[in-house]
Formats: structure tokens, sequence, C-alpha cells
């Protein structure tokens, strides 16, 4: 079937329309309804197949999808930096507002396997810390299991400062990981059974020349990610528990 392509320039544009009207919330009507427009216009049938398509740094535009979030009169999204990341980075309860989410997908060379690290640059926003800039990446990969889905794992993470924050600052605050580990008995219950579940192992320190510190999953759970829609300007996913996703190419 031929696509109309002055029909998916509209299209496109009423769901960034709709996203920015609701602050990027894909459970709106208006967005749910855009965007299965959208779908019905998709000019890639079978996009996990389409590498050149897929390949690319995409940037979150609707609202990000970690659990527990606060919009602001400013439309970004706080967290506190314990939901980025399994409860795996100190101090957990730190809050952060949400400057960015990227997605770096590009062939790994194994196959048809591809990176599908999560990128949140972030900045604090609490007053018992100083104001700092930060990243915390989830290291992910992803391969087509069907036409229209990947299959997706996730081995570890890193939080490490962005390049114009102060080190001693940045250090002051996340260089103690174990000191600041100060969990409710609940919070101790759930990251033991993460690291039972998926082999959570987190580092002891900090690397002193990057500021950066990492952990692994070893036993790495393994999910699927639905494509809806992908072209060379946007990218339209859902996860299995049904949470939709838009983004744009960079």
């Amino acid at each position: 079937m031929a696509v109309d392509t002055r029909e998916c320039v509209e299209a496109k544009l009423a769901l960034r329309q709709a996203l920015a009207a609701c602050g990027g919330n894909t459970k709106d009507e208006t967005v749910i309804a855009a965007i299965e427009n959208l779908r019905s216009l998709n000019p890639n049938p079978a996009p996990t197949r389409n590498g050149k398509l897929l390949d690319s740094n995409w940037v979150l535009i609707s609202a990000p999808n970690f659990p527990g979030g606060e919009r602001l009169a400013s439309g970004k999204f706080a967290y506190t930096l314990g939901r980025l990341a399994f409860n795996m980075f100190q101090p957990a309860k730190l809050k952060v507002v949400i400057d960015r989410v990227s997605q770096p997908v590009f062939l790994l060379g194994n196959g048809e396997q591809r990176s599908h690290d999560i990128v949140v640059e972030f900045t604090t926003a609490d007053e018992n810390y100083p104001q700092i800039s930060g990243v915390v990446r989830n290291l992910g990969v992803c391969e087509p299991i069907s036409d229209t889905v990947l299959q997706v794992k996730f081995t570890g993470g890193i939080l490490a400062p962005q390049d114009s924050t102060n080190m001693d600052e940045w250090q002051a605050v996340f260089g103690q990981q174990q000191q600041n580990a100060k969990r409710s008995l609940k919070e101790n219950l759930m990251l033991g059974l993460f690291r039972l579940m998926f082999g959570l192992v987190a580092s002891q320190t900090m690397n002193s020349e990057t500021g950066e510190v990492k952990f692994i999953m070893e036993r790495s759970p393994k999910g699927r990610l639905e494509i809806l829609y992908l072209d060379e300007e946007l990218r339209i996913t859902c996860g299995e528990k049904g949470t939709i996703l838009v983004s744009q190419r960079q």
C-alpha cells in the first residue's frame, strides 16, 4: 500500500501537538488517537529488520516512564535517584530533575544485536546538596525476534558526572556509596530480592579519575519491546506493560 507523505507529515504534527498539550502523557486520549492514526500510515511494516532506520541516538519527547515521578511547573519531571536505576546508586533518595532521556541504538557487530542503553541526564534539585549535573546510563542490548518486536535485556548501569560538573562537589555527594546507604527495611528486602533474582553486583568504590560508579546484572531479565512506528524522524515503542514512548531522531 502506497503511503501518502503529506498525510504522514500532518499525522506527526498532530501527535507532537497532542504531546505538547498534555505534558507528554501517552495515556492521554488525544495522544492515543494521534498514535493510532500515525500507525495506520506506517511506511515500515517490518521496523526491526530495517537497520538503517533503527540506528540513531533517539531522544525522548514523551514523558519519562520511571515510577514515582513528579511533573514540575517547568514541565520537567523530578524523581529520586534510586528510581532511575534499581536503587543501586546512593544517595537513593536524592531528588533529581531530568533534563533529557536518550537512547543510542547502534549495531554491536554481533549478528543483529544492537545497543539499547537508556541515558538519563539530570540535575540535582535537593536543598541538602549542591546543584550538580550527572548522567545515569542503564546499559542494555536488543535484537529482533519478529518483524515488529525486539527482545531487550539490561546488563548494568553507570552513574557519572557531566563534563561541566565540579569533581570535588561530585565526589562529596556520590563518593561514599556504601556509607550513604541508609535504607529502610523494605528497601533492603527489595534490594536483596533484586540481587538474588538478577545477580546485581554494585561497585564498592568510585573511579577517582572519571567519577563513575557502576553496577552489573549477571542474570539479566529479558523483556519485549514492540515498535509501533518507525521512520526517518520518529520512533514509537510499546513495552510489555503497555507503556508507550515517543522518541525523535537526534
